[in-house]
């Protein structure tokens, strides 16, 4: 796992990571819903697809779109377990630990948390 300072700089110079913003539905959902509601659909998500060893369709279980975590995976490279080796370390092939969930869930939070300032 990575430094979140460090990760949101190595982001920033990925074109294909930066991209990726709130817009339209999933930005006003975002804004009535708020953060907290949101976060804990991420972590149902992380929980359901993410956190497993063996995942089925790893690399395209996340949309690209339809709720705002979706959008912040893809953002930060949460997305799939693939991802989550390359970008922040953590390996495929066991079951995320509670402080790995975590970890995940606040990277998207912080994320999240940018976009509704940009949005201000």
């Amino acid at each position: 796992m990575r430094d979140l300072d460090e990760l949101f700089a190595a982001l920033s110079k990925s074109a294909f990571r930066r991209k990726f913003h709130l817009q339209g539905k999933d930005l006003v959902y975002l804004q009535t819903k708020g953060l907290p509601t949101v976060i804990n659909h991420a972590r149902d998500f992380i929980a359901k697809r993410l956190a497993p060893a063996v995942i089925d369709n790893d690399g395209k279980q996340t949309p690209f779109r339809g709720h705002p975590v979706f959008v912040a995976q893809h953002a930060t490279a949460c997305c799939c377990r693939g991802c989550l080796e390359k970008w922040h370390g953590i390996p495929k092939g066991h079951v995320l630990t509670p402080d790995q969930e975590a970890y995940v869930i606040k990277v998207i939070e912080r994320w999240l948390q940018g976009e509704m300032e940009k949005s201000d």
